[in-house]
């Protein structure tokens, strides 16, 4: 059983920026691929950022593309998303997940999830 802890969350005003940490439990965190997603209210949950094994290819939504980026440092067994030049659209709780299995941007094939942080951005 794997335990993810995300924090970093908060309110921001537009143009500002925000670091997410999500903290994972186990011994075996660098065998695994990492994303984050993103669920507003009202709206399915969606992908924002992933990052594999190795922390050598990572992928992001182009929504946040040139915004956002993941990195990950296994020996400490966490994974960030630096966010930069906030918008309101990006308003949303925020989810890290592990795939224990693939190098997907589905969310439907995560198996472990964190209870969330809410980030909110003020126009």
């Amino acid at each position: 059983q794997v335990q993810l802890v995300e924090s970093g969350g908060g309110l921001v005003q537009a143009g500002g920026s925000l670091r997410l940490s999500c903290a994972a439990s186990g011994r075996t965190f660098g065998r695994y691929t990492m994303g984050w997603f993103r669920q507003a209210p009202g709206k399915e949950r969606e992908f924002v950022a992933a990052i594999s094994r190795s922390g050598y290819t990572t992928s992001h939504a182009d929504s946040v593309k040139g915004r956002f980026t993941i990195s990950r440092d296994n020996a400490k067994n966490t994974v960030y998303l630096q966010m930069n030049s906030l918008k309101p659209e990006d308003t949303a709780v925020y989810f890290c997940a592990i795939d224990v299995d693939h190098w997907t941007t589905s969310p439907d094939e995560y198996d472990y999830w964190g209870q969330g942080t809410q980030v909110t951005v003020s126009s």
